[in-house]
């Protein structure tokens, strides 16, 4: 590995740290808040978004430099600090099969490390343009489309992941000009058509995970969203980016890309990783006024049902069934006296009007 190689991995390294810390601190946010609106304005959840923000962009500047694979493993791997970060911070149950997993995130992230060969420059053609933002606008419609037919939490999560992992191969097609001044390659990345792809994969990513939580279980929604979010995008960048091995690295390269993901889903249903995703409390019910009674002491009590008369009486016995006309001579009366009023309920009395001579 180069040295650009050496700072590229330093980077995401970094990035998956930031993302832990983003975890615990909206964890901690959500908890010292009460109601969605406070919670998203507490310090500590503003903080976590600043960590998320800032391991995004890092993940971007390193796929410039390493392949696909390396940086979605490296992130994926983020959720063993996480719940290391959980267990001491917030006090959460690490179970036996976490530790292991934690371990073998370690070991399997070390093979990657040095499974990384120099990666070249992605040649950009406009056909693979054109098939990214297609993509993105692709993923906006499935996206909108499983959350308006309100699908499950694992198929939301699992659009999240590749609209997420989009944004990661558009970072690693992304051509960044150079021996140019610093306005220039902004004027460049400005007019660049994948600018648009990558805010729209990250965006659509971004809200379906939210939207998944929101409505599933968090451990199996956390397992697809990184399974999806590492394996496919990983796939893609192989075949059509170009991205390589270290010579004779290959097995024990995809062996260890797939034992990460395999411990990212054991760590996504551990107490530790539910304990990350603390939901806002309702917002508490105003008081009721001096004198006045509560809110749900204000509704009117159920009437009582009144018997229904029966229109006829069939008598279910004896060859045939015998029919009998109801009685015509006395019509039936209910009786309501089980609705009578309180004693401090006034009574009306309706008269007839006199009649004119």
């Amino acid at each position: 590995m180069t040295g650009a190689s050496w700072v590229a991995l330093s980077i995401v390294m970094v990035g998956s740290l930031c993302y832990a810390t983003a975890s615990i601190l909206q964890a901690v946010g959500a908890r010292r808040s009460s109601g969605t609106a406070q919670t998203m304005a507490h310090p500590l959840y503003l903080a976590g978004i600043f960590f998320d923000i800032l391991a995004w962009v890092g993940a971007m500047i390193a796929l410039q430099t390493l392949a696909v694979y390396v940086v979605e493993s490296i992130l994926a791997g983020s959720l063993a600090l996480t719940v290391l970060g959980a267990r001491i911070w917030l006090g959460s149950r690490l179970r036996r099969r976490d530790s292991f997993a934690i371990l073998v995130t370690i070991v399997s992230l070390t093979f990657l490390a040095f499974s990384a060969a120099p990666q070249g420059e992605v040649h950009t053609p406009s056909e693979l343009r054109f098939a990214l933002c297609g993509a993105a606008a692709a993923m906006v419609l499935v996206g909108y489309g499983a959350v308006k037919v309100d699908a499950p939490g694992g198929v939301i999560a699992a659009c999240a992941g590749l609209s997420l992992g989009g944004a990661a191969l558009v970072g690693r097609s992304l051509p960044i000009p150079e021996g140019v001044s610093a306005g220039q390659t902004a004027l460049a990345l400005l007019t660049e058509p994948l600018i648009a792809a990558l805010l729209v994969f990250a965006g659509t990513g971004m809200t379906l995970y939210a939207h998944a939580l929101q409505h599933g279980d968090v451990g199996p929604v956390t397992a697809i969203h990184w399974t999806a979010e590492v394996m496919a995008p990983s796939i893609v960048a192989v075949v059509f980016l170009g991205d390589t091995v270290r010579d004779g690295w290959l097995l024990p390269a995809g062996a260890a890309c797939v034992l990460t993901v395999g411990a990212a889903i054991v760590l996504a249903t551990a107490p530790a990783t539910s304990a990350t995703h603390v939901e806002a409390s309702p917002e508490p019910e105003p008081a009721a006024l001096p004198g006045q009674a509560p809110r749900h002491a204000l509704a009117a009590p159920p009437l009582p049902v009144l018997p229904q008369p029966t229109g006829e009486r069939v008598i279910w016995w004896g060859p045939p069934p015998i029919w009998r006309p109801p009685d015509r001579g006395r019509p039936v009366e209910p009786s309501y006296r089980a609705l009578a009023l309180p004693a401090a309920a006034p009574r009306f009395v309706w008269a007839a009007p006199p009649r004119r001579r």
